[in-house]
């Protein structure tokens, strides 16, 4: 689970840190914790895997690309589809290894010359990846050239075969608004990318021609004919019996990361940065831009990454306070791998993060990522903000699965600071916790959270709640809140 603080007025944090939106397959629109869309993407587009490192490399690319990609149908209200347009989700319960994946490598990304790379992924790469610059003219990547991937063949690279119907390809081919003589009798080859794959097929028949792209008559045979027809573009083509024979290999574009490839890597020993270093050279990976020159200082808990260690370095000792003091409140154990990032300027933090400016802080897991902590110093906030995230992660490290949004969110608020003022509270829903579009619906979210436990708190105890986040909150208790919360007004 992740954190954010928000800026300036309040100091709340927004579960889940970024979320996307997404159009599921019924048609429904959601709003996903990040996280949370990774783990249904790997459960959709690698399930199939052996391998746990190739799991965590593909968790790592789907969580950059949508990071890079996302709004790609901001024109229709939303970020991604939940089909291989975007990235497949699978929406059922994902199973444990790969909970664990992306758990493993929550917030960690693939970086460029300081930026999240392009980062496509392929099921076959039929031994030979793809330049981008011939599927995607515009994303051209030194990262992501043409080369021979033997992990692809060692796996035994698919060959494949399929004979089409001259008519039915001319009909398919006609109904995408592509040009093609009325009866298709030859297809050939006229032009190959570097990698060997088809460019432009000329298309020959009852004395009529067309020239097309190979990568247009894919998918327009795809989409008619069926996806394992036409699975690539790496084949050679021939006329026989009347009907046009295909004979190729590999399965998709053949950019980026081959799947294939990837889980033989992993079976063969290779982690998961050996194989995105592979599929993905010159990159870096990692939660925080790589360009950025950090130096480490630790204490027994704490790791502290900076730039400039003399004048963060006042930070680790007060960080090392606040820890002390939560714990004692609360009585949970400190983990013991604890990390915080202070960032050298609002940029790179927000490069590093996705995050707007209204936000303090981010954090996934036991990682903690600040604005630049001589910033948020001049704001009189450098400790509150410590202490939230601080609380964000002793409360993770404690809760149930089923813990309910409201309530991690609200304890974190109440045990930073008791809320002010004695409005009536309601039970804010996940929406408006989760939402990061609107930073007055997510403190007045926040605030109702933090007077619900509050309320709790008087009624029940500090220490009976404080048990509730291992135990669960009880129903009666849930029950008579939600009994107590305002409704609208018709």
């Amino acid at each position: 689970m992740t954190a954010r603080l928000i800026l300036p007025l309040a100091l709340a944090a927004l579960a889940n840190g970024q979320t996307v939106r997404v159009r599921e397959a019924g048609g429904d629109i959601a709003d996903l914790p990040l996280e949370r869309y990774v783990t249904q993407v790997v459960a959709g587009e690698s399930s199939v895997f052996q391998s746990a490192e190739a799991l965590k490399a593909m968790a790592v690319t789907a969580r950059t690309w949508a990071i890079r990609m996302r709004g790609r149908h901001a024109a229709e209200g939303y970020d991604f589809c939940a089909t291989t347009h975007c990235q497949r989700l699978e929406t059922s319960p994902p199973a444990p290894r790969i909970e664990r994946a992306a758990a493993d490598t929550a917030s960690e990304l693939l970086w460029f010359e300081g930026k999240p790379a392009f980062t496509p992924y392929t099921r076959d790469c039929g031994g030979r990846s793809e330049d981008a610059a011939v599927v995607w003219p515009d994303m051209a990547a030194p990262y992501l050239k043409v080369h021979d991937d033997p992990y692809c063949a060692r796996a035994g690279a698919s060959p494949w075969r399929w004979s089409g119907d001259p008519r039915q390809i001319a009909e398919a081919l006609l109904g995408s608004s592509l040009r093609s003589p009325r009866a298709v009798e030859q297809i050939a080859i006229a032009a190959r990318t570097a990698s060997g794959r088809a460019q432009t097929l000329l298309l020959e028949g009852g004395g009529e021609s067309a020239r097309i792209s190979a990568g247009s008559f894919r998918f327009a045979i795809g989409r008619e004919l069926g996806w394992n027809s036409v699975r690539s573009d790496l084949y050679e083509v021939h006329a026989s019996g009347g009907r046009v024979e295909f004979q190729g290999r590999g399965s998709g574009h053949g950019v980026g990361l081959c799947q294939l490839g990837a889980d033989r890597m992993g079976a063969e020993g290779r982690s998961y940065r050996e194989i995105l270093a592979f599929y993905f050279p010159g990159t870096q990976v990692g939660a925080a831009a790589k360009d950025i020159p950090w130096q480490r200082l630790a204490s027994e808990n704490i790791a502290l990454e900076t730039t400039n260690p003399p004048q963060d370095g006042p930070v680790l000792a007060l960080a090392v306070r606040v820890l002390r003091a939560v714990t004692g409140r609360t009585h949970w154990p400190p983990p013991h791998d604890l990390e915080i990032y202070s960032y050298p300027d609002l940029d790179r933090f927000r490069n590093a993060t996705g995050e707007p400016g209204w936000v303090a802080a981010h954090t996934t897991g036991t990682r903690i990522h600040l604005q630049p902590a001589a910033l948020l110093r001049s704001r009189g906030i450098l400790e509150a903000t410590l202490r939230h995230e601080f609380l964000h992660v002793l409360v993770e490290s404690q809760a149930r699965a089923d813990l309910p949004l409201w309530f991690r969110e609200g304890l974190v608020e109440y045990l930073a600071g008791p809320p002010a003022g004695s409005a009536p509270a309601r039970i804010p829903s996940d929406a408006d916790l989760r939402q990061t579009s609107d930073a007055a619906r997510a403190r007045q979210a926040y605030q109702d959270a933090a007077r619900m436990v509050a309320g709790l708190v008087r009624r029940y105890g500090e220490t009976a709640v404080l048990d509730w986040v291992k135990r669960g909150v009880p129903a009666e208790v849930t029950n008579t809140s939600a009994s107590h919360a305002p409704t609208k007004s018709k």
